[in-house]
Order: C-alpha cells, then sequence, then structure tokens
C-alpha cells in the first residue's frame, strides 16, 4: 500500500484553497480578483480572462481591456453583480477598478470568508483521507493487505494528512497578514 501514491489528490485541495483564497480582496489590486470573473455574453458564460487582458498600471488599479468593444457593457454589469465591492469606471482605455483601502468590517468579513474557504479545504482533505482508508480497509478484507501493514498504513496516512491541514493552515495564516495590513 504506497500511501504517497496519494499525494497528489492532497495537492489538488492545497492548490484549490490557494486559488480560492486569492480571490479574497486585500488592499492591493491582483488580477485574481477577477480573473475567473464570469460574464455573459452572446448568450454564452466566459471568464473575464477569456474575454479581455488584465493589467495592473497601479498597486491599487486593476485595468480590464476587452479585446471586443461590445463586451464592455456585459464584462461592467458582471462586475457589478459581483460581491466584490468595487465600482468599475469606464473610459476610452476599457474598465478600471480602483481599490478602496478596506475599513475594519470588510477586513473582518474577508477574514470570516477565509476562515470558511479553509474549512471547505479541511474537510476536502477528511474527505480524501476516508477514501483512502476506505481503499486500504477493502484490502485488508480481500487478503492483500495484512493488518500490520493496514496500521502502518493508517500512520503514514495521517502524517500526510495533518502535513497538508499544516499548510493549508499556512496560507491561511499569511493571507490572513495580506488582509490586516
Amino acid at each position: 500500500m504506497n500511501i504517497n501514491a496519494h499525494k497528489p489528490d492532497f495537492e489538488k485541495v492545497v492548490e484549490h484553497f490557494k486559488a480560492e483564497s486569492a480571490g479574497i480582496r486585500t488592499g492591493r489590486a491582483a488580477s485574481s480578483l477577477v480573473d475567473e470573473l464570469s460574464v455573459e455574453h452572446y448568450g454564452g458564460k466566459y471568464q473575464l480572462k477569456e474575454l479581455a487582458s488584465i493589467s495592473i498600471p497601479e498597486p491599487r488599479t486593476i485595468l480590464i481591456q476587452p479585446w471586443d468593444k461590445s463586451a464592455l457593457d456585459s464584462i461592467l454589469k458582471a462586475i457589478k453583480s459581483s460581491n466584490l465591492g468595487l465600482n468599475p469606471v469606464s473610459d476610452a482605455q476599457g474598465i478600471r477598478l480602483m481599490m478602496p483601502a478596506l475599513n475594519e468590517e470588510r477586513r473582518k468579513e474577508f477574514i470570516k470568508l477565509l476562515s470558511q474557504k479553509a474549512e471547505e479545504a479541511h474537510i476536502a482533505i477528511r474527505r480524501v483521507r476516508g477514501e483512502i482508508w476506505d481503499d486500504i480497509q477493502e484490502q485488508e478484507k480481500t487478503g492483500t493487505v495484512r493488518e500490520s501493514e493496514k496500521f502502518k498504513a493508517k500512520d503514514d496516512l495521517q502524517k500526510i494528512v495533518d502535513e497538508y491541514n499544516k499548510k493549508i493552515e499556512d496560507l491561511e495564516k499569511k493571507k490572513e497578514q495580506e488582509l490586516l495590513s
């Protein structure tokens, strides 16, 4: 029973958490805040990054330049209906999003959201662990794994789970510090 063969499953959970937490707004501009935003255009749903270039010309400004000018209204509508709390300004160059300084109330809301995302990641880790443990128990029932190997595998599995839970906690603390600064 090779527990390490399942590490990519745990890595996927950590990567998903990284992507989710990147979408939580700090006081600085980051393209990751909007590039996954869903935009309805020409009867289909697209991610914003599929319809426009996204750049950071200044530390607190996101510039969105649609490749097709007819997408401008659809992009504006998507930004306004999102929960980002940003007010888009349209000009000749494209759409500008100014990042306002976070007040204490918004910081607390974002930290609470971050905690929810971290808990979802911990639950996903437990789900992967459960699937692997079920597989190990099934192998013991069929006789391909001895009982002593089963308990060694359980210990190894728990070490890996602890390692990935620690990674999630470290990422959460780092993002929390960004939110507080």
